[in-house]
């Protein structure tokens, strides 16, 4: 072969390598614009599911809230219903004693 011929050679060999590190240049930074945009999507995802999981939670807080507080208020309306038929039946009771007491006051006079 030519000196012509082995420097051409070696020429074409060295852009070959050129254009095979470019092209590995390109991929590489392809392959970390892709993986850039899947990190953002899974952090997009994640607070979606985060947000949702919270509201989730608040909700069934509140459910559990709303069924106490109809609890309470149940209890205590059949509480004050106890205690005022005690007290009618208290008053009853009274009324009852006061006449017998008026009565014989009256008939021992």
């Amino acid at each position: 072969m030519a000196k012509n011929e082995i420097l051409s050679e070696i020429k074409k060999a060295e852009e070959s390598a050129k254009t095979m590190v470019d092209e590995a240049i390109e991929a590489k930074n392809r392959r970390i614009s892709e993986a850039r945009a899947e990190a953002r999507e899974i952090l997009k995802q994640s607070e979606i599911d985060a947000h949702k999981a919270a509201q989730d939670s608040f909700k069934e807080g509140e459910k559990k809230i709303l069924e106490e507080k109809d609890k309470i208020i149940n209890d205590g309306e059949k509480n004050a219903l106890a205690m005022s038929q005690k007290a009618q039946a208290n008053i009853d009771k009274s009324v009852n004693y006061l006449v017998q007491e008026f009565e014989r006051a009256v008939l021992n006079e």
